[in-house]
């Protein structure tokens, strides 16, 4: 299976610009699963969620219409990040994987928030994961990462690729000491979408890309280019 890992600067607020763009990029990248960054869809902006209502989402929500579209025409899973109603009212920072039919195909609620995170959203309970051709993959958000039962589950859970869909900006050492560490110790293909552009908490330093199961580098989208790089993942 090919899967894409994707980068791009959010506009801040815009959910139907950057709706567009991940259209855009799930069309382009021509592979089976397209992983994008970490509240993706509304910017990494908190403060601004939290200001503004409009920019929660539904899961049926009709601004993410491209995004369905975009994965009917070319057969695509796409993994998609943004501030997603819950049921007590607040928004999770929540991945909807909208599947190659454009419904629905797994909803994941990040579990371990950070910093001011936690005055603006409501944590998750349950691991994510869905299976598509055969291939079981897990979900989990930036600093989900930092915790490695998260990976483990997924390993223990008969997962093959672990979705990371991230904000890291400048500095941040989780290139070496956690996605290449996360495969490493447990056998699994690991997916990092993360952020370009300035942000809420810095500027996203890309970095886009896929680490083997032997913690290898597969593919690296660099520092500061928009789009996705592409790589083979299977299951083991």
């Amino acid at each position: 299976m090919i899967v894409a890992a994707a980068q791009f600067a959010p506009v801040a607020g815009d959910i139907d610009a950057n709706a567009r763009t991940v259209a855009g990029l799930v069309r382009e990248a021509g592979a089976r699963v397209v992983v994008f960054a970490e509240l993706c869809l509304s910017g990494y902006e908190p403060a601004l969620i939290r200001d503004s209502p409009g920019l929660v989402l539904a899961e049926d929500d009709p601004r993410l219409a491209p995004v369905r579209e975009a994965c009917r025409a070319v057969s695509a899973a796409a993994v998609v990040n943004g501030p997603v109603r819950t049921a007590d009212g607040r928004p999770g920072i929540t991945t909807l994987v909208i599947g190659p039919d454009g419904g629905l195909l797994a909803r994941y609620d990040k579990r371990h928030l950070y910093g001011v995170e936690r005055e603006v959203f409501a944590p998750g309970a349950e691991d994510g994961r869905f299976a598509l051709d055969g291939v079981r993959f897990a979900t989990a958000t930036c600093y989900d990462n930092r915790f490695p039962e998260v990976a483990e589950r997924a390993a223990a859970d008969g997962c093959a690729v672990y979705l990371a869909s991230s904000v890291l900006t400048a500095g941040n050492d989780s290139f070496t000491g956690v996605y290449p560490v996360r495969a490493r110790d447990f056998g699994l293909y690991v997916v990092l979408g993360n952020v370009l552009g300035t942000n809420e908490d810095g500027v996203g330093q890309g970095g886009a890309g896929v680490w083997g199961p032997d913690g290898e580098r597969l593919a690296d989208a660099g520092p500061d280019r928009p789009g996705f790089v592409l790589a083979e993942v299977g299951a083991g």
